[in-house]
């Protein structure tokens, strides 16, 4: 794995904490100021830790015509929103982690600036973002966000939404985290100062709330993340997989909430990690 520097001017866990998918936005513009702060802060993410660079694009819908707009579409799952931004990125392995990792760096600047936003991998009419992505040759468009001001009341359909998904709710530490044996629930004092870390991965988003991340800490304080891959529904998208990104999502919290607390570490892919039955290993924290 090449360096995965990640940016952060702005109070992290508290963005997490605060986050929430936004389905219906506000009419309101976004202040230049704002605009211009999301802009460069997006220019300035880097590489994610398996070491690509997604190629990112903030879409401004307002100066497209009419039969372009009609291309573009979320079936219904967004109301209102003028803002995106897509990711791109070449199709290799780890490529969906760091699209996750990278694009939820700039969806937590943008909470931090009192935007809404709101992850989406499969509700969106992909050929048509595509096109205003001008994609290059072996690229996909795993995901986009809508960005901007959260209206003063949810639709009917966002209700319905976070009804269905539950998109609050998360699972307890005990089904998430784990100690040296893989199978004794992590108790909360045991994490030690990586407990911000740790319950930042627990906060975070993920496709149908599946929170398909499990960690094991190890007698040597290293924390190995897994995969508890549901493979019907992340292969449904062929080369587009929605629990890998889910995945690059909590790498980001766990590693930007490490570094707001000044703890070493980075994530490493690392040959002596446990073999687990029915999970994936996907990367290691060390300090």
């Amino acid at each position: 794995m090449r360096a995965n520097p990640i940016t952060g001017d702005f109070k992290v866990f508290e963005a997490i904490k605060e986050r929430n998918s936004v389905r219906s936005y506000s009419s309101r513009p976004v202040e230049e100021a704002f605009y211009r702060e999301l802009a460069d802060y997006i220019q300035s993410v880097g590489y994610g830790p398996f070491g690509t660079k997604p190629r990112l694009k903030m879409l401004d819908l307002k100066p497209l015509d009419k039969k372009e707009l009609k291309k573009l579409g979320t079936y219904g799952f967004i109301k209102g929103a003028r803002l995106y931004i897509l990711g791109a990125v070449k199709d290799r392995p780890g490529a969906m982690e760091d699209l996750g990792y990278c694009l939820e760096n700039i969806i937590l600047k943008a909470t931090s600036l009192g935007l809404g936003t709101c992850w989406l991998g499969g509700s969106f009419k992909r050929a048509a973002f595509a096109r205003q992505m001008d994609l290059q040759a072996g690229e996909l468009l795993p995901a986009i966000t809508p960005v901007g001001y959260p209206a003063n009341e949810a639709s009917p359909a966002e209700r319905l939404a976070r009804l269905t998904i539950k998109s609050r709710k998360r699972k307890p530490w005990s089904e998430l985290f784990f100690g040296p044996d893989a199978k004794a629930p992590l108790d909360e004092e045991e994490a030690g100062p990586y407990h911000d870390p740790l319950e930042a991965v627990r906060l975070s988003p993920s496709a149908s709330n599946r929170q398909p991340w499990r960690i094991v800490k190890d007698e040597t304080d290293k924390f190995h993340l897994y995969l508890k891959e549901s493979k019907i529904y992340n292969r449904i998208l062929g080369r587009v997989r929605l629990q890998n990104i889910d995945m690059g999502i909590a790498m980001c919290h766990f590693a930007m909430v490490a570094r707001e607390k000044d703890l070493p570490g980075r994530w490493e892919a690392e040959p002596g990690a446990p073999t687990l039955l029915g999970l994936q290993y996907i990367a290691t924290w060390s300090g």
